[in-house]
């Protein structure tokens, strides 16, 4: 039997696979999959006439980056504009409706080329549907569901995506009977689901702490309390209202990413989860979208139901004052329980939230490392927190056992650093530039080099 030959090699450097393996320093890609990971005498008689070879020269390979909650549409329009200013509360965006599918087809687009000079080859884009079709920013509606089908289609997409149905209104109130009908109408399996593919739904529970609209066990600091986004008579109804969508979607087959930032929906949601799991037992990866004021108990109780938590680290670092000033002095630090997540075993995703934050998981890595506190071993810090923009997302995405890792015969989605990762400081990997993507074999930005297709 002949050797094959590799399409492209990469040697000379790091190889950091996220997949348990020894130390490599090079890898070998066919046909748009790992062939060979190793050493570079490995991978030396896999070189052909027409294999491109990378020399690394000391930088280092990762899995390609994927951002589990990013709204991409939103985030082509309004860059290099963003929600947060530096003032630790969320502003006000200008105002750039998308009015025509060709400007949502555009901002995709111009997300594309973002995303893949930062490294990402996978996102999340959760919340698109009807309930926004007669939204104000014109980014989330059913006719950006259309341009994203045009553009896999035509092979114009720069990352794989995931989304979620939303029957609701982004950031507002939703009705069962609306999302019933809705889910009546989820057409069928997505052309070629590893470049696109609609996993589930999203479901507004609550808003959020410095707004005092997360849904919390506890009144806030003025007294008042929040009621759930979710349409009803009285708190008993729109629980039991919320608890009935969760059933109808996860009897339906599909993933539910719930935003919940106060304690009393999380309860809810894992409540919902368990009787689920009683009823139908599958694991469909629902997870929890932000999660601020998980406690440990519930996090514990996430892990045994397999839900996972999807978070922001620099939403953390920046509104710990208004936050305080919403819960009570103190309180911010108890939020946003990231080394309590990792050491329950929860499936942690760190992501932006882009266009809150800038779609830079160099600087939301740095801010996680920094709300935990000191590690005892840096470097297995921060190799766990690149688990959580890699193996984590993977996992949400029901994409495991494919992708976010680079062990042989996985799609070969992965991302070139100027420096290797874990020789640094989680502070310093904001400064350290991506070099190359490569997304199913095929470089898709190359720093210094202008629009790779």
């Amino acid at each position: 039997m002949s050797t094959p030959v590799a399409d492209l090699v990469l040697r000379g450097g790091p190889v950091h696979t996220m997949a348990d393996t020894g130390p490599a320093t090079a890898l070998a890609i066919r046909s748009g999959r790992v062939l060979r990971v190793g050493t570079d005498e490995d991978v030396l008689g896999l070189v052909g006439p027409g294999t491109e070879v990378v020399e690394l020269a000391g930088r280092a390979v990762l899995p390609g980056i994927n951002d589990a909650h990013l709204h991409a549409t939103w985030l082509g329009a309004l860059w290099p504009h963003t929600l947060f200013g530096g003032d630790g509360a969320p502003g006000f965006p200008p105002e750039r409706p998308l009015h025509t599918p060709a400007e949502r087809r555009a901002a995709i687009l111009r997300a594309g080329d973002l995303l893949a000079g930062l490294g990402i080859t996978s996102y999340t884009e959760p919340g698109l549907g009807p309930g926004e079709d007669a939204g104000r920013t014109g980014a989330f509606g059913t006719s950006v569901v259309q341009q994203y089908r045009e553009l896999a289609a035509e092979g114009l997409l720069r990352a794989r995506v995931t989304a979620l149905w939303l029957y609701g209104e982004l950031d507002g109130p939703s009705t069962i009977a609306d999302f019933r009908a809705g889910l009546a109408t989820v057409d069928g399996a997505d052309p070629d689901p590893r470049r696109l593919r609609f996993a589930g739904v999203k479901i507004f529970a609550d808003g959020i702490p410095p707004m005092r609209s997360a849904y919390t066990h506890h009144c806030y600091a003025d007294g008042t309390r929040a009621e759930l986004l979710v349409a009803g008579d009285d708190d008993a109804e729109r629980e039991h209202n919320l608890t009935g969508m969760i059933l109808a979607a996860h009897h339906a087959g599909l993933q539910v990413g719930l935003h919940a930032t106060g304690d009393r929906a999380i309860d809810l949601m894992l409540d919902a989860v368990e009787r689920a799991r009683a009823e139908r037992d599958v694991d469909l990866g629902h997870y929890v979208i932000h999660g601020d004021l998980v406690s440990p108990d519930q996090l514990r109780r996430m892990a045994r139901l397999g839900v996972g938590l999807s978070a922001q680290a620099g939403i953390a670092v920046r509104t710990v004052g208004v936050v305080d000033a919403a819960l009570g002095e103190g309180r911010a630090r108890s939020a946003w329980p990231f080394r309590e997540a990792l050491a329950a075993g929860v499936p942690l995703c760190l992501t932006s939230d882009a266009p809150v934050l800038a779609p830079d998981w160099r600087r939301e890595i740095a801010a996680a490392d920094r709300w935990m506190g000191p590690a005892a071993d840096p470097r297995q810090r921060l190799a766990e927190l690149l688990r959580c923009y890699t193996v984590h997302p993977a996992r949400q995405d029901g994409a495991a056992d494919w992708k976010g890792t680079l062990a042989e015969g996985m799609v070969a989605d992965l991302c070139v650093l100027a420096a290797d990762p874990l020789a640094l400081t989680a502070a310093e990997l904001p400064d350290v530039d991506v070099d190359l993507t490569v997304l199913d074999g095929r470089v898709v930005f190359e720093r210094g080099v202008q629009a790779v297709a």
